[in-house]
């Protein structure tokens, strides 16, 4: 029993890189969807005395455009402030990182003036 505490230790001391290679072997080498999973392993590290800190920066990532690719294209150049073509080639390429190391205020801002064009965006 006493190397299922151990396992159980190093999973939960994973970091998100490890993790996210973790879930790619899963996936790959053994058919297994390791999304919740995922979730479980990172959620638990967290709970350790609130020795991990805080995130403080994030990407705001457009990971589809959704049916309303114009009004998303329009959203990503008025946010950004970059020109009609280099919106449209982000917009094209999701999924793209729209904003990278900004405050979660500014995040949440762009997160949901996106999601009102139609976009599906997720915060990293």
């Amino acid at each position: 029993m006493a190397d299922l505490k151990q396992f159980a230790e190093q999973l939960v001391n994973l970091t998100v890189k490890e993790v996210n290679d973790l879930a790619t072997i899963l996936k790959d080498e053994y058919g297994i969807e390791p999304a919740a999973a995922a979730v479980v392993v990172a959620a638990g590290g967290a709970g350790d005395g609130g020795a991990a800190e805080e995130q403080t920066e994030f990407t705001v990532v457009l990971k589809d455009a959704g049916a309303s690719k114009l009004a998303v294209v329009k959203a990503v150049k008025e946010l950004t402030g970059l020109g009609l073509k280099e919106a449209k080639d982000i917009v094209d390429g999701a999924p793209s990182n729209i904003k990278e190391g900004v405050s979660k205020a500014e995040a949440e801002g762009l997160k949901k003036s996106l999601e009102e064009a139609g976009a599906v965006v997720e915060l990293k």
